[in-house]
């Protein structure tokens, strides 16, 4: 397979900066099992779902991953003050981050960091990328609530490149389910930035049924494919868990015949990741590098509530698995025809893959 398959013509205007307000007013694609497309609103998704089915959110929480530094004047051959950009995109220990630092060019093996509220870290090493691991001066809680009082939210480059985040963004880049107690990504599990309270009553007045998993969404989730052959690509890993409530929610509407609907594709990719070839899933925790592309073999997700993504990107893949690339690109015309609004805070699609 090779990346430009995956491409397509994207007009700047498609690209959403802010959300629907409410968050269930964006529109819906429906794109079910035989490829018939209708356009529909995120309010119909009780409709569109059978009493039984269950829908599997994940209830990560997004940390305000995007920090401003300063890196000091070197003593000798470094200029002055250097401005930089970090993203913190996956924790290793308690006083450790892998982040990717703009101008990464800037720094140096050793080198201090100085943020704001007094935190600093040492660059510890260099990797391709602007990629980064710091050791910090702080760890455990005290560096984590030091990270929420410095940090903005991490909104997509697509979106930072044209506004800066604010206020607004504290809670449009969260969804109303995020655990208080599983922060850890640093991107938002998009799919689920549509569902509200209203929503919610509908699906269970309608008996859809909900499990919640976690996935801590970092870079595996959003760097761009660089290599023509796609199999090339290396995904970075992202720890998920599923705990024994959502395994054996799971199961039971397995064996009623109900259909598994992912809310996003960090719910798939956790669920896929979990799934024995038969589909069944045990209660575990660990990390996923799962990269998922077409001839791939489905084993447990029946649908997926998912945003429209960016071209060549390994979501678009993903979809394009779960549905046939051919399907997606006709999906993907129609909703550029029909003034849809793409990416984390654009629209969203219902899409169903054929039961075997």
């Amino acid at each position: 397979m090779k990346l430009s398959d995956f491409d397509f013509d994207l007009p700047e205007t498609s690209i959403a900066l802010r959300p629907a307000r409410p968050r269930d007013s964006a529109k819906l694609l429906h794109l079910d099992a035989d490829g018939r497309i209708s356009d529909r609103g995120v309010l119909d998704l009780p409709e569109l779902l059978q009493p039984g089915d269950l829908l599997v959110f994940n209830d990560t929480r997004v940390i305000p991953a995007a920090l401003s530094a300063t890196r000091p004047a070197r003593a000798v051959g470094g200029g002055g003050d250097v401005q930089v950009e970090i993203n913190l995109h996956k924790r290793v220990d308690e006083a450790r981050w892998r982040a990717f630092a703009r101008p990464g060019k800037r720094l140096k093996e050793g080198d201090q960091i100085v943020f704001k509220g007094g935190l600093s870290a040492r660059v510890e090493d260099k990797a391709e990328g602007g990629d980064i691991g710091l050791i910090f001066d702080q760890s455990g809680t005290d560096l984590d609530r030091v990270i929420v009082s410095a940090g903005v939210p991490p909104l997509p480059p697509y979106i930072a490149s044209k506004r800066a985040p604010d206020d607004a963004d504290l809670e449009d880049y969260q969804t109303i389910y995020a655990d208080p107690n599983k922060s850890g990504s640093v991107a938002a599990p998009t799919a689920g930035l549509h569902f509200t309270d209203r929503l919610m009553r509908a699906l269970k007045a309608r008996e859809v049924k909900q499990a919640h998993i976690t996935l801590h969404v970092g870079a595996g989730t959003f760097l761009p494919v660089k290599t023509e052959n796609v199999l090339d690509h290396q995904m970075h890993a992202e720890w998920y868990e599923i705990d024994e409530t959502a395994a054996q929610a799971i199961a039971e509407t397995r064996a009623a015949g109900g259909r598994i609907i992912a809310v996003g594709t960090t719910a798939l990719r956790s669920l896929e990741s979990a799934a024995d070839e038969a589909g069944h899933i045990v209660a575990h925790s660990r990390e996923t590098s799962i990269f998922i592309t077409p001839g791939y073999r489905f084993k447990c997700v029946d649908a997926l509530m998912t945003n429209f993504h960016l071209p060549k990107s390994t979501l678009f893949m993903l979809v394009s698995a779960f549905c046939g690339l051919d399907k997606m690109q006709q999906a993907y015309g129609h909703a550029i025809a029909g003034g849809y609004r793409f990416f984390s805070y654009g629209d969203s699609s219902l899409l169903e893959r054929e039961r075997s």
